[in-house]
């Protein structure tokens, strides 16, 4: 393997290493490969997670900085549309009850 080492000690994998590494793990198990490349289960398992739900693309360091913002920018903005409309039914609602009370007759 040809991982690089940065300057804090820290390994950094390709995607197609970390592919690799997890296709072995599934051949030799995690115990026996995680030991082999010397790395914690969890990374493992984190990168399983990662390719299951954003193939290969979730693999990919830079990508995943990249995608933790905008997905807390648009969960920010999907609180506040959940808020407004919200607010909007409050208000038909409201509207609706207070012509029924004027207008008993109109009633059903």
């Amino acid at each position: 393997m040809d991982m690089k080492i940065t300057q804090s000690g820290r390994k950094q994998y390709t995607v197609e290493e970390k592919l690799k590494i997890i296709e072995e793990i599934r051949e030799n198990g995690v115990r026996l490969t995680c030991s082999k490349y010397g790395i914690y289960p969890g990374s493992y398992y984190y990168w399983k997670r990662q390719l299951l739900t954003q193939s290969e693309q979730g693999l990919v360091r830079s990508y995943n900085k990249a995608t933790k913002s905008k997905v807390k920018l648009l969960e920010k903005q999907v609180e506040t549309l959940k808020l407004l409309l919200a607010k909007e039914k409050l208000e038909s609602r409201l509207k609706d009850d207070l012509l029924k009370k004027k207008y008993p007759e109109l009633r059903k």
